[in-house]
């Protein structure tokens, strides 16, 4: 706790750790470092006090602070933070600015992504330390909105190279994955000693001692406890502290504790709504002078009435009977429904409603839509639940509950939503098809891949004969599960739903049938019969696609497309799309699809540096799932590149690529094998593997237990009908034969090789293969080319085998360097650098990658010596693509 000395910052007891380590944060700021800390702590115990060692006279303070009331308005305590600095709204990027204007109900609600908001706090916050070092202070952050306290925390997460402090203050079950906490606890014996004489008191020894023995070092408790202490009872601290409160406000006349009872409610502090709604139940203006002398009540930034502690605050509507709060929410929505704030206005017109209401529950809906259409996901969520609580008619209730599933689902809270979802009852066939969707994400989203198959089934079966389109629609989500993480009982049961489904003839749903048809006959192995060609019908689906999550996976084919220039065209367009107009919930799904043709194509820094993005932007948006893609990704560009990984977590396919490229075959095999043999043998990607099973196989002596798997790749290649398929079934049977003359398949596979890594492999083991078969020239030629391909991914690996067969041939093959500038970069500077060599600012670049300009130019600062430039123009000659 504190006390303030004239015009110094409190004074604080017992606090010299505490106090260091916010001051660093300030140090650190005032250098251009930024940082982060929640203060963690019980009522009363310091949070707001260590806050307030942080308000500098140096720096720039922004303040905020989370209220009980207002968690359920979205962006509430958001633009409290921002309300002094609005002008500079027009110094961030357009979309951001527009987003943020549009959250706070300055503008027009347009769909902006609750990420983008975030980002738009960074941008917003970064722009603002231009001018010097800026420090946030977010007091009692566990009521902060849910908006709000998302929209702050992708901010957080983000803060590097821009001069800015963020400091959260909290009591338990705030959560703030990936900050530092500093947890709080009481005060020392001699501290608190210190501070409970400080205040002047004289207390008999022995009350002394009780309250130092009641306080355990509760700043707050040491201060409030002596003001009103009697015997000791059962309450806790915290309800000792509010019956200390609750009985300074018993001692005000009944027209001031009215006005305390409409602040405690009201919480906007705004005088003018205050004085009104308390005027309409008998208050006066000189009530307010009553609760100022009585030292419950503050003015604050604007005349604002704010509470001395947040105890206050519960204290007094604690004390509040029912009847009167209904009569200070009636009045308060009145007073605020004049102002034209009709969120507020509904919320408490909804809280002073406890039967069901028609007129209520719509005015709460529309508050929800505003809510939504700013993003505020889990405000429109409570209001849409709330809404439907209050509705008569049972379709209405339906109808708001599954808005309020969808609405909780999208902001990542997946066990309310699939709660809500259960509640809504056995609604008509449209809000059926989207309430079993939010159950299906909402289990996959929690890792439960079975029980959201399962529920698409189920849903498949209930919809397919009254609406077959939402079936076919439902089954393409059912088969990307499968192609992600399912099994083989999984793909028989939507193999069987697929054929007894009844899609009308050219019905536009047809491709997407036929695509998930032709999706699970590859998965298990089975003739595609009736079916026209994969390629036409990949097209016909592409035409389908929308940027949105099922219009990804149609323009990738459920990993059945060609990973070719069309599908890189559509993937790259699809990807800036979603990145420009701000739907960056989506990005991880994009990301990782268009690395995955990144790859394919040979750009595998490009490739590495899209999947750390989409796991970056999965975490912060709560996508585990798609984490978990983008992260298998990276362990496959470890394993080329030669990188340690952990086998406790790494996938298997890439484990078995690291031990195969650094010659453990046996080991690589057992993977391998784990994986064309094990629950995920249908999946596609076993089938990509296969080639690196019969190669394992073959060099660690076991070509037989290459027979089978190898015989599946063969009449899956040739359903697939795909070039780089070919190739690698050629690759094989060129290691698989035994008539000693395997050349004429190494060749074939080389002439429709369209994958640089791929094709560097069979020039590997073709050329391996002449030497021993001492054709020593052509054996150089095909080595000398696997290595160029090599060296020019960072696959050093391989390229080490490359050079070593080069030697047993006589030809010295020195380590190429020219590359290696371009593989010290990290995936982000090469980010940042490729699109610097395009001409862009650090602010346009900031825009595009989701960090702000300052954290921009500090990569360009470490990347300009790792590739030997000066300056920025020099970036446009270099060669980054592979």
């Amino acid at each position: 706790m504190s006390h303030r000395i004239g015009n110094l910052r409190p004074m604080l007891w017992g606090r010299d750790h505490e106090l260091k380590i916010i001051d660093a944060l300030l140090d650190g700021a005032r250098e251009g470092v930024s940082g982060a800390l929640v203060v963690l702590g019980e009522p009363g115990i310091g949070k707001t006090a260590l806050l307030g060692h942080a308000d500098r006279t140096d720096v720039h303070v922004l303040r905020t602070t989370g209220i009980e009331a207002e968690a359920e308005l979205p962006f509430s305590a958001l633009h409290m933070l921002f309300r002094s600095v609005l002008g500079r709204l027009e110094h961030i990027p357009d979309r951001q600015a527009a987003a943020l204007r549009g959250a706070f109900g300055l503008g027009e609600s347009g769909a902006g992504d609750r990420f983008l908001i975030g980002l738009a706090v960074l941008s917003l916050l970064s722009e603002l330390a231009e001018s010097g070092p800026v420090v946030c202070l977010i007091d009692d952050a566990q009521w902060l909105d849910h908006a709000s306290a998302e929209a702050l925390l992708i901010a957080a997460r983000r803060l590097a190279a821009e001069g800015v402090v963020m400091v959260f203050a909290t009591r338990p079950g705030f959560e703030a994955k990936g900050l530092p906490v500093l947890e709080l606890s009481g005060l020392d014996e001699a501290a608190a000693a210190e501070l409970l004489d400080s205040a002047g008191r004289t207390l008999p020894a022995g009350s002394r001692q009780r309250i130092l023995t009641e306080a355990a070092g509760n700043p707050l408790a040491l201060i409030e406890l002596p003001k009103s202490h009697g015997p000791a009872d059962e309450l806790s601290l915290t309800a000792r502290l509010e019956e200390a409160f609750a009985a300074q406000a018993d001692g005000l006349p009944t027209s001031a504790q009215v006005m305390l009872q409409v602040a405690a409610a009201d919480s906007t502090g705004e005088p003018g709504i205050v004085l009104a709604a308390a005027g309409a139940l008998g208050s006066t203006p000189e009530d307010v002078e009553q609760v100022l002398a009585a030292g419950l009540v503050v003015l604050g930034e604007g005349k604002r009435l704010e509470f001395r502690h947040p105890l206050v605050r519960a204290a007094v509507w604690q004390r509040t009977p029912l009847a009167r709060q209904l009569t200070v929410h009636h009045a308060l929505s009145d007073a605020l429904d004049r102002t034209a704030d009709a969120d507020r206005s509904a919320w408490h017109l909804a809280a002073a409603t406890l039967a069901a209401d028609e007129r209520v529950a719509a005015r709460l809906e529309s508050a929800a839509d505003r809510a939504h259409s700013r993003s505020g996901y889990a405000a429109a969520a409570a209001a849409y639940e709330r809404a439907a609580s209050l509705s008569p008619e049972i379709a209405d209730r339906a109808r708001r509950l599954t808005l309020a599933a969808e609405a909780t689902e999208y902001s990542g809270r997946f066990d309310r939503a699939r709660n809500l979802a259960e509640g809504a009852g056995n609604p008509d066939t449209e809000l059926t098809s989207r309430l079993i969707r939010v159950r299906a994400c909402s289990d996959y989203g929690e890792g439960h891949l079975a029980g959201a198959h399962a529920m698409l089934s189920a849903g498949v079966d209930h919809l397919a004969a009254a609406d077959p389109r939402s079936a076919a629609w439902l089954l393409l989500d059912a088969a990307s599960m499968i192609w992600f993480d399912g099994d083989r009982d999984m793909a028989w049961r939507t193999a069987e739903q697929l054929d007894t489904l009844q899609v009308p003839p050219g019905d536009e749903v047809v491709p997407v049938h036929q695509l998930s048809r032709w999706f699970i006959a590859m998965a298990l192995g089975r003739p595609a019969d009736g079916l026209p060609p994969l390629a036409e019908v990949v097209e016909s689906a592409r035409a389908l696609a929308k940027a949105d999550r099922r219009g990804l996976l149609l323009i990738g084919g459920l990993g059945l497309a060609e990973y070719d220039a069309r599908t890189h065209m559509l993937a790259s367009a699809a990807t800036a799309t979603i990145r420009a107009e701000g739907m960056v919930g989506l990005l991880p799904q994009a990301l990782t699809f268009l690395s995955r043709v990144e790859y394919a194509r040979g750009r595998h820094a490009e490739a590495r540096s899209l999947a750390s993005e989409a796991v970056a932007i999965s975490g912060d948006t709560s996508q585990p799932a798609w984490a978990r893609q983008a992260t298998g990704l990276l362990d496959q560009f470890a394993a080329v590149r030669g990188e340690a990984l952990d086998p406790a977590t790494a996938h298997p396919g890439a484990l078995a690529l690291l031990d195969l490229g650094q010659g453990r075959s046996e080991q690589a095999l057992l993977s391998l094998e784990s994986l064309v043999y094990g629950r995920s043998r249908n999946q596609i990607m076993a089938m990509h593997h296969v080639p690196d099973l019969v190669e394992a196989a073959l060099r660690s002596g076991r070509i037989a237990r290459a027979a089978e798997p190898f015989s599946r790749l063969e009449a899956w290649a040739a359903t697939l009908d795909q070039r780089w398929a070919d190739a690698l079934v050629s690759r094989c049977r060129a290691l698989l034969d035994t008539s000693g003359d395997p050349g004429a398949h190494f060749r074939a596979a080389l002439a429709v090789h369209d994958r640089p890594f791929d094709r560097a492999r069979t020039e590997l083991l073709y050329g391996e293969w002449l030497r021993r078969a001492r054709h020593t020239g052509e054996a150089q030629e095909q080595l000398r080319a696997a290595l160029e391909v090599f060296e020019r991914l960072g696959a050093e690996p391989w390229a080490e085998r490359a050079r070593t067969e080069l030697g047993a041939t006589g030809w010295s093959a020195p380590r190429r360097n020219g590359a290696d500038r371009f593989v010290r970069l990290t995936p982000q500077e090469r980010q940042i650098v490729q699109l610097a060599a395009t001409g862009l600012s650090n602010r346009d670049i900031a825009a595009h990658l989701f960090l702000s300009p300052r954290t921009v130019g500090q990569h360009l600062y470490k990347a300009f010596p790792k590739l030997g430039v000066t300056a920025r123009g020099q970036l446009a000659e270099l060669t980054l693509d592979e």
